[in-house]
């Protein structure tokens, strides 16, 4: 991989067409390193059984975490359901709490879930050539609605480092389900009031 000097001007080759970069770092999450974020565990110890699906990967360049920098990638969601809960990323807090991010949609459909620690939540639909800002204190994850790969690019402040403990621990307060063909809010039952 080409090292980067992040006190100038670079290029990066980001490929939109499938997600993949020839300089950028992939690191890829599946079902089984997953598997406690889903509601229905017994459908997924189902799946489980005779194969462990990709659920997303992303894409990055290691930038230093120091502030004033800036760190970006691309996030794809692949397609498919857990039960009646479509795929999705693990989601996270920033370590700095006071930090924002912002997505912006590259191909695909989906949702942007987001709560605060005081509990407040907003799903925000995703869809290609939009952007979504996602305000500081919020912990966030991506939900692929659709039949396609979600493909994102995002940027945030590069000190801002990743919590993802608390909600691995916690989980989120809604869920993005399947129902009668089409993608609804609900509230999740096993979301835990303190770790």
């Amino acid at each position: 991989m080409n090292q980067f000097n992040w006190d100038t001007s670079f290029l990066v080759d980001f490929d939109i067409e499938t997600g993949r970069s020839k300089t950028a770092r992939a690191t890829k999450r599946y079902l089984s390193e997953m598997k406690e974020m889903y509601f229905d565990a017994r459908a997924v110890e189902k799946i489980l059984e005779n194969n462990d699906p990709l659920i997303y990967e992303f894409h990055e360049l290691g930038c230093p975490e120091r502030a004033g920098d800036l760190a970006f990638g691309t996030t794809i969601v692949y397609p498919g359901k857990v039960g009646k809960e479509y795929y999705m990323t693990k989601g996270h807090f920033h370590t700095v709490l006071d930090t924002a991010e912002v997505y912006y949609t590259l191909a695909g459909e989906g949702y942007m879930v987001m709560e605060n620690p005081e509990g407040d939540t907003l799903e925000i639909p995703l869809s290609k050539n939009q952007a979504v800002y996602v305000p500081r204190r919020y912990a966030h994850r991506t939900v692929n609605t659709g039949n396609e790969p979600l493909l994102l690019f995002y940027t945030f402040a590069a000190d801002a480092g990743h919590d993802y403990g608390t909600i691995e621990t916690k989980g989120y307060h809604k869920l993005i389900l399947e129902e009668n063909g089409r993608a609804v809010v609900a509230d999740n039952q096993k979301w835990k009031v303190s770790p």
